[in-house]
This record gives structure tokens, C-alpha cells and sequence, in this order.
């Protein structure tokens, strides 16, 4: 069962379909130890793609502020190899980066083979921001649509396996959450957090059409309701371990052959048997 609402192009996704307080059937108790067995599958299978340098994996991360993308960062990948993976948090725009085509930072931070990258938001801003501000036109929207299309394509043509998640939080639980921030993490709290609440309906239809836009059978797009932060980091869990499970002998053929080469070349650089060093 995926517990995550899968957009692959073969339908339109409507947000408002999705409920974000869902619990896919589950109670806390279930979802936390599912999410501890998912855990220790995704190191397995993270450490099978590192050793095989077959592929690598982008983790996309989109959702208005505070729908709980750092706390999935925390909780999904707890168990992961971290010689393995990075995490990398686009903020605005700098003036160096406008200088270059909207995707360029993205592409430098894109994972290698054998590596795990995680976007804590991402070029998908590019594509959201200039809707709700009415800043884009249709033509250069459907042409910056078009250049996210190339680019996962450029991904997947690399070997990279590109995952999409949207964490779809409510607006009464996003509020709560911001003031519980203000409370207790003042030094998180942003004004501009506040000011983006004033456009939640603007932001809502900018992602669905962003998300159908881009949405591919092999870069899919994976909607999650994320009030309840157990059901949100078990779903995202979830998606991506059934995303690589079918790699799983691949990559063993991958590191097998790799581990051979490299003790082949090893041999040949060491001295023979009983000779001096």
C-alpha cells in the first residue's frame, strides 16, 4: 500500500481531493514502527546504491513553511549512511545566482551516482513564487515547465532516480504550528511565513498545476498529508523504499563487480608475496 498520493501524468491530481489530516489506517503506535523497519530497509538499500555507483537519488521536498520538511529530513533519514548523503537548503534567489538560467544551482547541487541529495525546496520555486506573485506569463511558464521536464529527463539519462514530494499540510495546522514556533523556536519564526498565509489559495492552485505540469511516470510526484508528522515521515518512508526496492539486485550485481575490480587492481599493485616493501 502507498500511502502517499502518487501523480505520474496518467491523471490530474486535485489538492483539495487530498484530506492532509489522513492516517492511511493507521494509529501512531503502527506508523512509528513501520517507520523504524522502513528505516533500516532504505540504509540497506542507500548503501547498496553507494557500493554499486549505478544510480543516485534526488529527494525533492516542496510545501508551504512549516509543513515539515526539515522534521522528514530528521526522522526518514535517520538511519542513513552519511558518507553517502547531503542535504542542501535553497533559500532566495542571490544576485549571483540570477545571473545564471533558473535551474543552474540546482544542477550543481544534483547528486552523483552512488549518492543520496535531498532539496529542501528547490527549482520548483521558479515555477510556484512568479504564479502566486503574477509575475510570469502562461508562454514563460509552460517554457520554464518544459525546462523541468529536460532537466529531470537530463537526471534520469544520468542514472538518477528523481522523487517528488509535496507535503501537504492544512492552513489551521500550518497556523498552529508557526505560533508554536514563535513560542518556543523565536529564532525560526519569519515574518515572511505570515505574509505567504495571505495568498494560501494562490499558493494551492500554483502547486496543483505545478504538480501535474511536471509529473512523470519517472519522476513522479508523491502528494503527502503531513498534519500528523508520524503519518507524513511513514509515508514518505514508505514511497521511497518501493521506489528503490526494485534496484535491489542490480545494485548487488553493482557493488559485486565493483568490489571485484577494485580487489583486481589492488592486486596488481601489490608487491608479490615474501618480497620486501
Amino acid at each position: 500500500m502507498t500511502y502517499a498520493t502518487i501523480a505520474d501524468g496518467s491523471r490530474h491530481i486535485r489538492l483539495d481531493d487530498v484530506d492532509p489530516a489522513a492516517r492511511g489506517g493507521l494509529t501512531r503506535e503502527r506508523a512509528e514502527a513501520e517507520l523504524d523497519s522502513l528505516s533500516r530497509e532504505l540504509r540497506e538499500l542507500q548503501n547498496l546504491m553507494f557500493a554499486a555507483e549505478v544510480n543516485g537519488l534526488l529527494v525533492v521536498l516542496q510545501g508551504m513553511d512549516a509543513a515539515g520538511k526539515d522534521v522528514t529530513i530528521q526522522n526518514v533519514f535517520v538511519l542513513a549512511n552519511p558518507e553517502g548523503i547531503r542535504v542542501k537548503h535553497f533559500l532566495p534567489m542571490s544576485k549571483d545566482e540570477e545571473k545564471h538560467h533558473f535551474i543552474w544551482r540546482a544542477d550543481v547541487e544534483a547528486p552523483a551516482r552512488g549518492e543520496v541529495v535531498i532539496f529542501d525546496r528547490s527549482y520548483y520555486e521558479q515555477l510556484v513564487l512568479p504564479q502566486v506573485d503574477r509575475e510570469i506569463s502562461p508562454d514563460e511558464l509552460d517554457r520554464r515547465v518544459q525546462d523541468v521536464l529536460a532537466f529531470e529527463r537530463l537526471l534520469e539519462h544520468g542514472g538518477i532516480i528523481v522523487a517528488k514530494f509535496f507535503l501537504h499540510v492544512s492552513s489551521d495546522e500550518q497556523e498552529r504550528r508557526l505560533r508554536d514556533r514563535m513560542e518556543h523556536e523565536p529564532w525560526l519564526a519569519s515574518a515572511r511565513d505570515w505574509i505567504a498565509r495571505r495568498s494560501w489559495d494562490d499558493y494551492m492552485a500554483a502547486y496543483e498545476q505545478s504538480i501535474n505540469a511536471t509529473a512523470t511516470p519517472e519522476a513522479p510526484w508523491y502528494v503527502v498529508s503531513a498534519d500528523h508528522e508520524w503519518f507524513y515521515n511513514v509515508s514518505i518512508a514508505e514511497a521511497l523504499v518501493e521506489r528503490l526496492r526494485s534496484h535491489r539486485d542490480s545494485w548487488i550485481e553493482g557493488r559485486d563487480r565493483r568490489g571485484a575490480e577494485k580487489r583486481a587492481e589492488a592486486e596488481e599493485e601489490a608487491p608479490p608475496t615474501g618480497s620486501d616493501t
